[in-house]
């Protein structure tokens, strides 16, 4: 049962919290009773009292105390699993309780060396108590503090693991466990705390690092006083250049705004909370550089660029971590930017102007901004600049991101809006939303949702859905008439099916609106007509338009009641005194409607006039019910026939529509009125008697269900007594006679039976009181049925009748579904006036829920079916099973169908009978480590079982039924095993193995069920809910809560059951033998079954343990075999098995002894099941089970815990008894892994063992090695010996093996404590801590050589990039010391040492340089040789170098190059394993090294030159340079030369360089800037490769030179707040020598060769150089360190773009201006960059130079939207008006291309002013002939202002402005014109006419005749013919 998950508090219903805070001044405690209450009232049983509860939660929380203290940790999470289940019945906790227990629970996850399966559960259970976050966190900082730093330390060794540790680690995923509780936790780290972390984080923050150390600093820091760390976050953000770290730091801002929208009157106070600035919380410069990250993060394609502009970020990431990022998160940054923007909204500004006010000057910026809001300004001028992205023609990847923002956004703002309605709302009432916001935020976002809604894919279709949902609901004015316009568009037309299909959907979002006069009064006369439209809508041809037309008419029948009003035109309801109906519309005297919108048909009148269009409309009700069900019944027939295996009708397209169908009838039977629902009735029942359709029976059974859920007593009374008397006819006639029992298509003369069976089954389904009037009609008819329906469609239909008359009888189920109350449905008022009352929305305390609850006549009427029906089919299968000699086809088919029909009796009664206790036989306990009192056992609580009391007669006569049930599915599985030829019998096997799911499942309620009725409920509450905080839902909301809550109840009762000796003789006997059976079908049903039932009863997978083990002995079959590898390889079995040792050991020899079978398929499992095990085998795990090391933090949580219960909550005895086992339970857990680790050894070590199962020995062992034990000396022994076995893998995880064995050795004798070993905070003796005073010197220090005496070497630098840390470990010259080994580990390294002989090495290397298998891309070494060699030259000190060296000799200068590979792979193990030897050997060592370097360098080939460079990186990386001087003086001294002949000579040597510089790093610096200078010199060079080396070492040279170390956290802190470039990004590193190549530039440009010899130019080779510099740059993290240099290079660029003779030379300096214009640049830079491009353009002689500047600038201009100042949008506009008078075609047309682009963005105010300026040029050009000299000058005037025109009318693509018809004319009259102003004019209408293809009805309202006919003659020009 461990391995169960289950997660049920997804029923976090936010609404809950509501309902109880109506009283804000109450206590959590107060409101949390509330909320229980109105589940308690909801229910149809009286409950557990709270005190009742209160006592089991102390029981439960006295078992987690108990297996706590004993350290019994896999018990412990049991008991989790029951705290969990009674959260789930939502009753109060004490804030103190809950604060306990998550102390508790934190305090566990920081154990350190805990298997991560078990850690998770806790983390998980921590999230669960915490609460989700949904409305109101359970618990604030004020009732809770936890101390971070112990998670700090636990989480440090996961992110920065020790070298040769991290190998072993795997991807265990801890450290994402781990941030995810310091994420659920960072509200109660102490804020004093707040510099503490910054203290330790910022430190250690390297460019290395920042992958992971962004996530730790999000997830560590408070939410409050944000004001100590917010600066130096911004300024960590500008400087890099990572995905990551934008997603990050965006959701960090978004919570942040979320948190600090009270400012400072929040919870937070005055000094934690965030003072509100220019944009919310945020600066003007923090809000810009927001803003535009969320720009770039919409991907976009702006400008004319294809692809998106992928931001360089992507691949910075991905070559930013030499670690790699372990830290994986999912995050959704579109959220996060829409939480930004709606929480930093508030009237913070001047109200901006109208546009068309200040016609005159021509380019005034509009003063002020949207609705007075800044942020709202922002919103609209992103949107505003997407807004064509928006539209389905323009749609790719950015469509989904784009709706979602809108969806997001919408959410978002009523969630505040919401908030801010409610009473005990913090926010300043200056802060808060307005109407006048809610208003103009709704109209941003109106055109691109209008736009969004007919989306090619339907995820963005419903995005843009619930956006307009949303809408609709906060500004139903502004939303609904637009809708309906389009709807009714949408549905008229026929020929459209996406049109007609997003419509639908669209109407459905917003059918709350549309029926419910409070929210928009001019709604519900639509709502007939457009229901009559949707009917066509339904159409087996077009499944997708039916189930949309369903959802439809779904959406909007479940807040209506069909009835026709017409009639009751009495003038009392229209006098409107009705009762009840004055009460609901106090709050909504007229709504003021805005001017201008008086002309639509969907103005609203007054209220009287629209009630008495509606009750008019209500008419067409009948007419649309019958055409409905016609319609449908039509459908009916034409369904494809029945068939296959499960009897579904057609395809999965049918099966969804006829669901659909079904879920449709459903809600529209239930709505009638009862003169509607006998017309339906009977127009049903005329079908049903005419008809037997052989392709519609289910579909047919359903709809007559569904009529009667709603009336049941009227439906059975119309179809029971024909459907009866028609079956006895058939039965009578032999339908259904033929014997069968395997599935098969319908036979033709049984159709009317099977027809009348479905109807009766639909009839039967509901409504239990009805059926009792017909009690022993229906007997007799299933016993009649029973005995007759013989071929298998008989009498699986047969079966479904039962199980249908037994749920309806026996069910606890909601019996009224409708949209108001019972009561007030039954009034006649209601009848009369319902119209006042649709979509009417209830609190939960107002719902009155009627249950259908069993009375002691239906339960009398159950017994007497199991009497009289049940008891004789058990009879007949007792007297089958025990007459087993001569089964035939009639045996066989009578056992089916009796075992078929007791089976689902039971099946139908899951809830009739409580368990009792059970006498427990085999308790499965191991009565030396367990204890009985700590077996969990589940909640008792009430559920609405029937028969609970065993006293009660009834129970017993029940209880008789069920174990006689149990005993014939026994008696059946022993027959069914004895008889021969078992093939023929497999129905009748497959049916015992389903009676024994019946048997043991069908109690309480399944999981499966269970989860699928929470994920209804969680829909049908989101449908009609705008956010989470609101009070009122829909009544059947309430009502699937309640149901779901009831539910809850059973489904605790169907978990952690205990097993009767009968369960026990069913589940090992029958069930454990069927999963072995020979039929892969039985096999397979029977072990999904056993590990169902495995997950429901206690201890029952230990029960069947042993049999399944004998099953994988020798000598079995080989089915078994197969069969009992799955029952043990399923995953929650094998977790189970391997966290039990002795269990563990039987499982781990087995699958090691399966060698002997030779099949395939069982060989294949073996090997799967061998490496999924392996994540169970590890050092965690043995500890888990055997943990004995002291735990100080969970012993203090243990007593604040019980200091917060009562003194009994404890039981003393049960804890001693626990104590007393947990040290026996440790011993005989180490006691049984020695054991296994000799068993695997010794079938490992057999010579007969296949090579396959050494190696699958091999890795278990290596599971078993841990730090707390050393390995065996014969267990080395054998690792040795493998390390030279021919077989690659064996060696490598030989190697890898040893490593380990050695690693852990080390730790254990350098560890002084459990927590040093564990923690990884061990010291080695040969390290020292030195403290860091003055931080230059200390680096200088590091420049010079090691001093003999007192100097010491700094291996790893991981600090002193922000800031410095205060002490660093480094290691002195002269240290001594020895490994203080203890015995065993002498003995296991003597066990080595004796291997290692003579020809060892040699024998090595032979296999080492073998070629390798493995054809891998690039040559590499192999990692595992390497680390193999460093820890044998560490374990022995170098005292084998004597017999290595020889070896390696003549590999090193082999031709054969993995021989080299194998060299390379020694020296580089002795180098780095030298670090410790004595100083002799140490200097032998190099004194042979040294001279054979330019040895190897000469010889390196192409394709060995990588072996060696390899070498050098692994043996310098994280070392300090100076243990290796001999090689680093070599490096240093090598000749650069960059003009000789052979360019692979000159790399080799220039690579080297690179590969140290990347390896040293930071302590490369005292020499780097000589050899930036070597670099610049050289640029010229003629190889590409060269000037690519030169271009990456530039790149790095400048990475290690940026270091703003601070000397303390305090200094970074200051200069973050207060200098404008703290971390010195702007300043520029080779400033100097790009200056002077700057300078150089235009004189090797006039010296440029001639074009075939062009690429050789000096100019050419530098410029190349140069760019590929900056590209390599700007794709790097450190992109923000080139920025200075790239703008300074920024018109030298411009001019390379331009020369056509030399490609290379364009392409790369267009990328690089496209990727220098897309990446974000600070507010300050925008300018000079901006000025760069403007004067480029504007100077420049060659059009190619414009053509090239134009899309760099637009790129530009719109990412860098918000920071453009007023002055550098005058300087755009005015080169583009220059542009457009262009000499060359293609710079005009890219000039009006961009110029509608900025003219939408930003510059609306001046379209009137640029339209006269164009008209008046266009009239002052009159074209003369073609052969007048004017011509040319003429033409191009004219064409730019037509450009410009046509500009205009771009820049509003989907909206017809007023200035906009007058143009046709003026446009119309050049149409004839020479191209290419005829071609722009006609390209420009037909644009027009495609994006306003939705809105042409109206938008053509705009113009008139002879604007129309202008703007036609436009499209066409004139005829060729006119």
């Amino acid at each position: 049962m461990d391995e169960l998950d289950t997660s049920v508090d997804v029923l976090e219903s936010p609404s809950d919290d509501i309902a109880a805070e109506l009283v804000s001044d109450r206590s959590a405690y107060e409101k949390q009773k509330a909320t229980l209450q109105t589940y308690l009232d909801s229910l149809p049983y009286e409950c557990e009292s709270i005190d009742v509860m209160q006592a089991k939660l102390e029981h439960i929380v006295g078992k987690l105390i108990v297996c706590a203290k004993s350290k019994n940790w896999l018990v412990l999470t049991t008991w989790d699993a029951i705290l969990q289940c009674w959260l789930q019945m939502r009753y109060p906790m004490m804030t103190s309780t809950r604060a306990t227990l998550v102390r508790f629970y934190y305090e566990l996850c920081l154990l350190p060396g805990i298997e991560v399966r078990v850690v998770r559960s806790w983390a998980d259970m921590l999230y669960r108590l915490l609460g989700s976050k949904t409305v109101k966190r359970k618990l604030e900082a004020t009732d809770l503090q936890l101390p971070w730093t112990p998670l700090w330390d636990i989480l440090y060794k996961e992110l920065f693991p020790k070298n040769r540790l991290a190998e072993f680690q795997g991807n265990r995923n801890l450290n994402n466990i781990l941030l995810y509780v310091a994420e659920s936790c960072k509200r109660y780290f102490p804020a004093t705390d707040i510099p503490d972390m910054l203290e330790t984080f910022l430190p250690i923050f390297t460019p290395d690092t920042t992958l992971t150390m962004i996530p730790v600093l999000t997830s560590f820091l408070p939410p409050t006083h944000t004001h100590i760390y917010l600066p130096v976050i911004f300024r960590i953000w500008e400087a890099f250049n990572s995905h990551i770290m934008d997603d990050r730091f965006l959701e960090l801002a978004g919570i942040l705004a979320e948190e600090h929208v009270t400012g400072k009157e929040g919870l937070a106070g005055e000094e934690g909370g965030a003072a509100w600035k220019d944009v919310g919380i945020w600066t003007q410069e923090e809000w810009l550089m927001l803003v535009s990250k969320g720009i770039e993060s919409l991907y976009v394609p702006v400008g004319n660029s294809s692809q998106s502009v992928a931001t360089t970020a992507v691949q910075a990431d991905a070559s930013a971590a030499r670690q790699g990022s372990k830290v994986k998160k999912t995050m959704s940054r579109i959220s996060s930017l829409a939480k930004l923007i709606v929480y930093s909204m508030a009237l913070d500004g001047p109200i901006r102007g109208d546009s068309a006010s200040t016609p005159e000057s021509p380019n005034s910026q509009p003063m002020g901004y949207l609705a007075g809001s800044k942020a709202l300004d922002s919103l609209d001028k992103l949107i505003t600049s997407t807004e064509s992205f928006f539209h389905p023609s323009n749609s790719g990847h950015w469509t989904f991101t784009l709706t979602n923002l809108l969806q997001r956004l919408t959410v978002e703002f009523a969630d505040r809006w919401l908030e801010e309605q409610q009473p005990s709302c913090r926010t300043p009432m200056a802060h808060r939303l307005t109407p006048s916001l809610r208003r103009a935020f709704v109209n941003v976002l109106r055109t691109p949702a209008f736009l969004a809604m007919f989306s090619k894919d339907s995820f963005s279709i419903s995005m843009a859905q619930d956006a307009l949902r949303t809408m609709a609901l906060l500004e139903p004015t502004l939303i609904m008439p637009e809708l309906l316009e389009r709807a009714y568009g949408g549905l008229e037309v026929v020929n459209e099916t996406h049109r007609t299909t997003a419509v639908l959907k669209m109407l459905s979002g917003i059918s709350l609106p549309l029926v419910s006069e409070i929210i928009w009064r001019p709604g519900q006369k639509h709502l007939l007509p457009l229901l009559e439209l949707c009917l066509p809508g339904i159409d087996l041809n077009d499944p997708n338009k039916t189930t949309c037309a369903t959802l439809f008419i779904v959406s909007t029948m479940q807040h209506v009641k069909v009835g026709d009003l017409s009639m009751h035109h009495s003038g009392f309801a229209l006098s409107g005194d009705a009762p009840g109906e004055e009460l609901m519309e106090v709050d909504t005297e007229d709504t003021h409607i805005p001017e201008g919108v008086e002309m639509s048909p969907f103005v609203s009148l007054g209220r009287q006039e629209e009630r008495t269009l509606v009750r008019e409309s209500t008419a067409g009700f009948a007419d649309w019910v019958t055409s409905l069900f016609r319609r449908v019944l039509a459908l009916y027939e034409n369904l494809p026939e029945e068939g296959g295996k499960k009897k579904t009708t057609g395809g999965k397209s049918e099966e969804t529509v006829l669901k659909s169908i079904k879920s449709m009838l459903d809600v529209v039977t239930l709505h009638l009125s009862d003169q509607l629902f006998d017309l339906v009735l009977n127009l049903v029942f005329d079908y049903a008697a005419t008809n037997a359709k052989s392709n519609a029976i289910r579909a047919f059974g359903q709809l007559v269900a569904c009529l009667a859920r709603a009336q049941p007593q009227k439906t059975l009374d119309k179809f029971l007594p024909s459907c009866i008397s028609r079956i006895q006819e058939e039965l009578k006639y032999g339908a259904s006679s033929v014997r069968t029992t395997s599935t098969h298509d319908l036979v033709p003369s049984d159709t009317t039976l099977h027809w009348n069976m479905s109807i009766l089954r639909g009839c039967l389904a509901y409504g239990a009181h009805a059926l009792l009037e017909h009690k022993e009609d229906i007997i007799n008819l299933l016993s009649l049925l029973l005995n007759k329906t013989k071929n298998e469609r008989g009498y699986t239909s047969t079966a479904a009748i039962v199980t249908r008359v037994m749920h309806a009888l026996s069910g606890v189920y909601p019996s009224d579904n409708r949209f108001v109350n019972e009561d007030v449905w039954n009034q006649p008022e209601f009848g009369e006036s319902h119209n006042t009352q649709w979509g009417r929305l209830y609190e939960a305390k107002d719902v009155k829920v009627e249950w259908h609850v069993p009375s002691t006549e239906e339960v009398q009427f159950i017994l007497d079916l199991l009497d009289r029906v049940a008891a004789p089919a058990l009879d007949k299968l007792e007297t089958l099973a025990r007459s087993t000699q001569h089964w035939d086809e009639v045996v066989r088919n009578d056992f089916c169908r009796y075992l078929l029909f007791v089976r689902s009796v039971w099946s139908g009664l899951p809830s009739f009978l409580k368990e009792g206790p059970k006498d427990i036989v085999h308790p499965c306990i191991d009565p030396e480590t367990e204890l009985e009192g700590l077996i969990v056992d589940h909640i008792d609580v009430k559920a609405g079982f029937i028969l609970t009391d065993p006293n009660d007669p009834r129970y017993q006569q029940a209880l008789q039924h069920r174990i006689r049930f149990g005993n014939v599915a026994h008696l059946a599985a022993v027959a069914l095993r004895q008889i021969q030829g078992g093939e023929d019998h497999l129905d009748a096997v497959v049916a015992v193995v389903k009676a024994i799911d019946t048997y043991f499942l069908d109690y309480g309620m399944s999981r499966g069920d269970f989860i699928t009725l929470q994920k209804n409920f969680a829909q049908s509450r989101e449908v009609n809910r705008v956010s989470a905080r609101q009070k009122e839902n829909s009544r059947i909301a309430w009502v699937k809560r309640a149901q779901v809550y009831h539910c809850g109840r059973l489904y605790i009762h169907a978990l952690y059951r205990r097993r009767s000796s009968l369960d026990d003789t069913l589940l090992k006997e029958d069930l454990a033998e069927l999963c072995l059976s020979p039929y892969t079908r039985v096999r397979r049903l029977a072990q999904s079954v056993l590990h169902s039932t495995c997950g429901s009863y206690v201890r029952a997978t230990r029960y069947i343990m042993p049999s399944i083990f004998n099953a994988l002995s020798k000598g079995n079959d080989p089915d078994r075999i197969k069969g009992a590898l799955y029952v043990l390889g399923n995953k929650g079995t094998a977790a189970l098995t391997m966290s039990e040792p002795p269990v563990r050991r039987q499982y781990l020899v087995a699958l090691l002894e399966c060698q002997h079978e030779e099949k395939p398929s069982i060989q294949k499992l073996v090997t799967t099941f061998s490496t999924e095990c392996l994540i169970h085998l590890s050092e965690e795990v043995i500890r888990t089970s055997a943990y004995t090391a002291p735990t100080p933090g969970v012993e203090a949580a243990i007593r604040t815990l019980e200091e917060e219960f009562s003194p009994a909550v404890v039981d003393r005895k049960l804890t001693k008894a626990a104590m007393e086992c947990a040290a026996k339970r440790a011993k005989r857990c180490l006691e049984e892994t020695d054991k296994t680790v000799r068993s695997i050894l010794e079938i490992a070590s057999r010579p007969t063992t296949h090579w396959r199962y050494v190696h699958m020995a091999m890795k278990f062992l290596m599971g078993f090695l841990r730090r707390d034990a050393v390995a065996p000396p014969e267990l080395a022994r054998f690792f040795m010996a493998q390390t030279l076995s021919p077989q690659p893998g064996i060696r490598a995880s030989a190697e890898q093996a040893i490593v380990k064995t050695a690693v852990l050795m080390k730790i254990r004798a350098y560890a002084k404590t459990d927590n040093e070993l564990w923690l990884c905070k061990w010291q080695s003796p040969f390290a020292r801590t030195i403290s860091i005073n003055n931080p230059p010197a200390f680096l200088a220090q590091l420049y010079q050589p090691v001093n003999e005496v007192d100097g010491f070497y700094v291996d790893l630098l991981d600090t002193g990039f922000l800031a410095w840390t205060k002490t660093i470990k480094c290691y002195p010259l002269n240290l001594t010391n020895s490994v203080p080994w203890d015995l065993a580990s002498r003995q296991c390294l003597q066990a080595m040492r004796d291997f290692i002989g003579e020809g060892y090495f040699t024998q090595l290397a032979t296999l080492w340089s073998q070629e390798s298998s493995k054809a891998s891309g690039s040559p590499h070494l192999h990692a595992e040789n390497v680390m193999f060699m460093i820890t044998l030259a560490k374990l022995f000190n170098g005292e084998h170098m004597h017999l290595i060296l020889p070896i390696v000799e003549p590999l090193m200068t082999d031709a054969d190059k993995f021989k080299q590979a194998a060299a390379a792979e020694i020296l580089t193990g002795l180098l780095r394993g030298s670090k410790h030897w004595p100083r002799q050997t140490r200097e032998e060592l190099w004194s042979w090294l040294t001279p054979r370097f330019d040895v190897i360098l000469t010889q390196a080939k192409p394709d060995t030159i990588s072996y060696w460079t390899s070498f050098l990186e692994h043996t310098l990386l994280n070392l300090d340079p100076r243990r290796f001087q001999p090689l680093v003086d070599w490096i240093l001294a090598l000749h650069l030369d960059f003009q000789g002949d052979s360019a692979f000579s000159m790399t080799k040597a220039l690579n080297v360089i690179v590969v140290f510089i990347d390896s040293v790093g930071v302590r490369f610096n005292g020499v780097s800037e000589k050899y930036a200078s070597i670099f610049f010199n050289n640029a010229d060079s003629n190889y590409a490769e060269i000037r690519t080396s030169i271009a990456n070492a530039l790149c790095l040279i400048a990475k290690y030179q940026w270091r703003p170390a601070y000397p303390s956290v305090d200094a970074l802190l200051a200069a973050c707040a207060e200098s404008p470039d703290p971390l010195r990004i702007r300043q520029g590193f080779f400033s100097y020598h790009v200056q002077s190549i700057i300078n150089n530039l235009p004189k090797w440009k006039d010296e440029r060769f001639p074009p075939p010899r062009v690429s050789q130019s000096r100019y050419d080779k530098v410029g190349l150089t140069m760019l590929l510099w900056l590209w390599v740059s700007l794709y790097s993290p450190e992109a923000c360190l080139v920025r200075p240099h790239a703008m300074a290079l920024l018109p030298e660029l411009l001019s390379m773009s331009e020369l056509s003779d030399n490609p290379e030379l364009q392409k790369y300096s267009s990328a690089v201006l496209r990727v220098f214009s897309s990446v974000h640049l600070p507010p300050s830079l925008t300018h000079i960059v901006l000025e760069n491009l403007v004067s480029a353009i504007q100077s420049s002689e060659s059009w190619r130079i414009r053509l090239h500047a134009l899309p760099a600038l637009v790129v530009f201009f719109y990412r860098n939207l918000l920071t453009i100042s007023s002055n550098g949008v005058l300087k755009v506009m005015d080169v583009l008006l220059d542009c457009l008078s262009d000499e060359n075609v293609e710079v005009r047309e890219m000039s009006s291309k961009t110029l509608s682009g900025v003219v939408r963005c930003s510059q609306r105010q001046n379209i009137i002013p640029l339209k006269n300026r164009f008209i008046s040029l266009a009239r002052s050009v009159k074209l003369p002939s073609r052969t007048h000299h004017d011509y040319g000058e003429s033409l191009r005037k004219l064409h730019s202002a037509i450009l410009g025109l046509c500009a205009l009318i771009e820049s509003s693509p989907y909206s017809v402005e007023p200035w906009m018809p007058s143009l046709t004319e003026v446009l119309a009259r050049y149409a004839t014109d020479p191209p290419p102003i005829s071609t722009t004019i006609r390209h420009c209408a037909s644009e027009f006419k495609k994006t306003r293809q939705d809105t042409w009805h109206k938008d053509q309202l705009a113009f008139d005749e002879d604007q129309l006919q202008s703007l036609s003659t436009m499209l066409v020009g004139t005829s060729y013919y006119a």
